[in-house]
């Protein structure tokens, strides 16, 4: 039977269901009425609200959880599609007819995207964003959406011939650990790709002294402090009109509170500086640092993409 897809006739559904296993021991699941347990070592993981729950809470990505319930399709369209292009590296007709997974899949974006391509898309996430997700892509019969771990996944090596993970390894304990823990689910000949936060520019730096505070702070305050990228737009720009000191003072302004300024939509801008401040974790990272991963891993065809940082690699055959 079919735990995520409707139609457990499809093909879509008997390929995910025989890449799941226990992410504790490994072992094969077996369903039951209130979800799935392994057939070893007993774990048992419910389905609750129509999601299959791998794990049994959301750790460090709550404040995700929350964000996305209150945009549950603020990032949708064309502007996305342009993304997984530049941040992944994927044409639409590659995809078609593949086995994609989608690491931290948040709304379901870009899982959208790609199953429209043709693929089927295997979408985990670790906060209750997963939820959204679920909610979002619950009538397209080639997605199976997953609340899962990155760091224990519920999958069997080499089983994805598309892996991508797109603005989310960051915000982990450990981004290496992380993109190391994708590799061994890549099929041979497969390909990965990811899309980092860059270490080259420094703007960040007054950003970083400010999540010393907001990262610990509750999420509903740390989206009322995001409330002023909607005015601060607006002083922005109009800085910039004053003539001789408008440019220095409004570049000034942007260093001492570094916001997305640069988005017309008011409410994009919100979400762009609370998705930015209330993370626990928040790495930046190099190409050198990442090819080097890559290369710990024995990948091929090292890609730098459109947008730093961003790489991606093929599993060799």
């Amino acid at each position: 039977m079919s735990f995520t897809i409707q139609d457990p006739q499809t093909e879509a559904a008997q390929a995910v269901n025989a890449i799941l296993c226990c992410p504790t021991c490994h072992s094969d699941l077996e369903a039951h009425a209130g979800g799935l347990c392994c057939s070893q070592c007993g774990r048992n993981f419910p389905r609750v609200r129509d999601l299959i729950r791998f794990v049994d809470q959301q750790f460090y990505s709550g404040s995700f959880g929350y964000q996305w319930h209150k945009f549950p399709q603020a990032q949708w369209g064309a502007q996305s599609d342009l993304n997984l292009h530049n941040r992944a590296g994927f044409e639409p007709s590659e995809l078609a007819g593949k086995l994609v997974l989608d690491v931290g899949c948040g709304t379901g974006r870009f899982a959208d995207i790609a199953s429209r391509a043709g693929a089927t898309v295997v979408g985990i996430d670790l906060s209750a964003a997963a939820e959204v997700a679920q909610r979002n892509l619950a009538e397209r019969p080639s997605v199976a959406i997953y609340q899962a771990d990155v760091f224990h996944l519920p999958f069997k090596p080499e089983s994805f011939d598309y892996i991508y993970s797109i603005g989310v390894l960051h915000h982990t304990p450990d981004c290496e650990k992380a993109f190391k823990s994708l590799v061994p689910l890549l099929k041979p000949g497969g390909h990965i790709a990811i899309w980092l936060y860059s270490a080259y520019n420094k703007w960040y730096r007054m950003s970083d002294l400010y999540r010393k505070v907001t990262s610990r702070l509750p999420a509903p305050w740390v989206l009322a402090f995001a409330q002023l990228a909607w005015p601060m737009y607006y002083s922005y720009h109009g800085l910039r009109k004053i003539p001789v000191l408008g440019r220095p003072a409004s570049r000034f302004l942007r260093y001492m509170l570094p916001m997305p300024l640069d988005l017309k939509d008011g409410r994009l801008r919100v979400l762009d500086t609370f998705d930015w401040y209330s993370p626990k974790y928040q790495s930046k990272h190099t190409y050198e640092e990442v090819f080097r991963w890559f290369e710990d891993c024995g990948l091929r065809d090292l890609r730098v993409l459109y947008e730093p940082i961003a790489v991606s690699g093929r599993k060799p055959l």
